[in-house]
């Protein structure tokens, strides 16, 4: 697979800064029951890196330390670590918002079949991957089949109460299908919602617009089809300076499986350690740290991916 990196890591994006931490976004690991086109960590059924129990440890022990206020876990299947349950429960115990970005099939796969009922007994928010309403557009992403059970997952978690009930939010994401921007937030989810809600009953909270990074699976797409110059182009016509102070990273750590830190989950892809010292700093190293306000942030090329247009971020676009 052609790596985007060594044209991404020389740039002239603004200088970032970090405020004070809010949201430890933790990668499991990379095994997944999917291999998506525009997944930005290469994760699939054949990946088999998956998150330590002494790392998982120093992240609990983090959580313990009142040092952030929302785990937003992700992977791959973040389900599929065997430890997820637990540092659920343990997150929860301690008042912390929990995040599950879930691809939503994970919830037939084998063993998980009473997954979505944890959830909804824990209170976990579900970010589930949509990347469209229809179904072809689905499945030339994702694969043959998904769509429909996708729209059993989100079924399964109404019946639960997900959607309806405040204290079980249910928000989507949506990626664009090929180099563009994704269109505006606030219409589209209106037409996500319009159509899941007229031919399937669905009901959902929020949409989250996620621009694709030319990064990873993607960016060697770009770079196979001749388009990678061509993207960047659109990326850097479109920044958007007022969208830098709501920039994901600067109030997030991102925790690769094996626990080093980065500034986010894009910057961790493409090996950009966080810039506090010149080496690289793991999570149990910030159980000794007061505070990361002040930290400079590792910037490269894709930064561009996240100030176009509206922004996008974790949380969907930033001027929405």
């Amino acid at each position: 697979m052609q790596d985007t990196r060594p044209l991404l890591i020389q740039t002239d994006f603004p200088p970032l800064a970090r405020g004070e931490l809010e949201t430890l976004q933790v990668n499991l690991g990379y095994k997944c029951n999917l291999s998506c086109v525009h997944c930005h960590v290469n994760a699939g059924p054949t990946r088999t890196e998956m998150m330590s129990d002494a790392t998982l440890d120093s992240v609990i022990g983090l959580l313990e330390q009142g040092a952030v206020s929302v785990l937003d876990l992700t992977g791959g299947a973040p389900e599929l670590h065997p430890r997820f349950r637990e540092l659920v429960r343990r997150a929860r115990a301690l008042g912390i918002r929990v995040m599950d970005r879930c691809n939503l099939t994970i919830l037939f796969e084998p063993g998980q079949e009473d997954l979505a009922e944890f959830l909804a007994a824990e209170g976990v928010e579900v970010v589930a991957s949509l990347p469209c309403y229809l179904e072809q557009n689905v499945e030339q992403q994702r694969g043959k089949g998904v769509y429909s059970d996708s729209i059993r997952a989100l079924q399964a978690l109404n019946a639960l109460g997900y959607g309806i009930d405040p204290q079980l939010p249910l928000s989507l994401v949506y990626n664009p299908v090929g180099p563009v921007l994704p269109p505006p937030q606030g219409p589209l989810q209106d037409d996500y919602q319009r159509e899941l809600g007229e031919r399937f009953g669905i009901r959902f909270n929020h949409l989250y617009t996620i621009t694709n990074m030319p990064i990873s699976r993607f960016g060697a797409v770009l770079l196979s089809q001749g388009q990678f110059e061509e993207y960047m182009d659109l990326l850097r016509a479109n920044f958007t300076e007022a969208n830098l102070p709501g920039l994901m990273c600067r109030s997030l750590i991102s925790v690769d499986w094996q626990g080093f830190i980065y500034d986010c989950d894009f910057n961790q892809m493409l090996d950009l350690p966080i810039l506090a010292s010149d080496q690289r700093r793991h999570v149990a190293d910030l159980l000794d740290e007061e505070s990361l306000a002040g930290w400079a942030i590792a910037t490269a090329q894709h930064c561009y991916g996240c100030t176009a247009g509206q922004g996008s971020s974790c949380g969907g676009a930033l001027g929405a």
